[in-house]
């Protein structure tokens, strides 16, 4: 046996098997044990044995191989934006109903993004001849991209009535497909960019229905007046959200979505053809350093606007003004300012008495954006989401961004 000890002493650094393979009967491995009986492992089985250190070897190899294996397949989960909305439903923040309805969204902006990126090849640039309700020369991809959301709306068997920038009235969709949400949207926000290949953007908003106002909505593809403004009553204004959402068509494809519960990100890997959860709870910098102002139109600004737009300017005490970033897109522009901080602005002038954006299909679903992420929307004396709408296509200021900068122009228009 002492022979025996100083040849395991000398073969310590052979650890694999080798007990097994030269000297079986020092350290035999346990019996199975029955289902019933627990036995301690192998390592603390071969304690008691000279070989010991052999097999407890072997054991810490083997459960580190596991932990890397189990890392290194972790490190390959994705959560798409259907698993995302799934367990939404399964926590109860929303219904199935809805889930089909932003699914339905998400397919649109697919389409939508893949027209955008091919816009050039497949002669989608330049005007229509058209012209929409706002009086404003539709191009080719507004009218295309106002088609596939529409359409994928209307499939999805979800919404009672859609709402869009390029359409003059509501459309009530067919009673065969008819279902419960109300559904607002500029389908291609920032289309004068196309042709220069510039950041362009698609903003929803969802609102649930009255009943009783939707009870006497007839089969009509479009709505009379006494329907329309029955519409306008029952989006009333932007606080009664039930979510809300843009999809900017950048370098990359990114959906910003809000279920009322915090502000979720979502980049399009084109690899697998689906949105993939890449940010959560965004929050905007209470205060930002970034401006983003059209001061083409300074001279049709008030004054006290005009006065706010220099102490911007001004570098004081610090050194260093404010920094001006205008793209001209509603989306590309929030977007940088959501993650950066700063504010945005398109204020009225005396060209556009009541400003340009539209309140349904675009400040309201961005102030709910914002706000959900720490951020304000104003109209530069009241918050954007309390202003209740008149009409389908009104218009009003819009300022926002962190809560900071809104309240500091608040205070120079007050």
């Amino acid at each position: 046996m002492a022979r025996t000890a100083a040849t395991v002493a000398a073969a310590s650094s052979q650890l694999l098997f080798s007990c097994q393979r030269q000297r079986p009967s020092l350290c035999p491995l346990p019996v199975p044990p029955s289902s019933s009986t627990l036995l301690p492992s192998r390592a603390a089985y071969c304690r008691h044995t000279a070989r010991a250190v052999r097999c407890m070897a072997v054991d810490a190899t083997v459960t580190e191989a596991s932990t890397t294996s189990a890392a290194a397949k972790s490190s390959y989960e994705l959560v798409t934006l259907t698993t995302w909305l799934l367990k939404q439903e399964q926590a109860g923040t929303i219904d199935a109903e809805l889930t089909i309805v932003l699914s339905s969204i998400s397919m649109a902006c697919k389409q939508i993004a893949s027209l955008v990126q091919r816009a050039g090849i497949s002669n989608l640039t330049g005007i229509q001849g058209a012209v929409n309700v706002q009086g404003e020369d539709q191009k080719k991809l507004d009218v295309v991209s106002n088609e596939v959301f529409s359409n994928c709306l209307k499939s999805s068997g979800r919404t009672g009535i859609i709402a869009s920038e390029e359409e003059d009235v509501p459309v009530a969709v067919e009673e065969s497909y008819s279902g419960n949400y109300i559904v607002v949207f500029d389908p291609l926000d920032g289309s004068s960019n196309i042709d220069a290949a510039v950041s362009t953007g698609s903003i929803f908003g969802i609102y649930s229905p009255n009943d009783e106002c939707l009870a006497d909505i007839s089969d009509d593809s479009t709505l009379d007046s006494a329907e329309q403004k029955c519409v306008v009553n029952v989006c009333q204004p932007g606080s009664n959200l039930l979510a809300a959402g843009y999809c900017m068509y950048s370098s990359s494809v990114i959906f910003v979505l809000t279920l009322g519960k915090g502000v979720y990100v979502f980049t399009l890997d084109p690899m697998y053809g689906e949105f993939v959860l890449t940010q959560e709870q965004v929050q905007i910098p209470k205060a930002g350093k970034i401006y983003a102002f059209n001061e083409g139109n300074y001279q049709l600004w008030d004054d006290k606007l005009k006065q706010y737009m220099d102490s911007l300017k001004d570098p004081g005490p610090s050194g260093k003004p404010y920094s001006a970033r205008y793209i001209g897109s509603l989306v590309g522009d929030f977007h940088r300012t959501l993650l950066y901080g700063g504010i945005y602005g398109y204020p009225r002038d005396k060209k556009s008495k009541n400003g340009k954006l539209r309140l349904l299909y675009e400040c309201a679903p961005m102030s709910f954006i914002v706000e959900q992420a720490g951020g304000k929307g104003s109209d530069g004396h009241q918050r954007i989401l309390d202003i209740e709408p008149q009409e389908i296509h009104q218009r009003v200021p819009l300022f926002i961004g962190s809560v900071e900068e809104v309240e500091k122009l608040e205070k120079f228009l007050a």
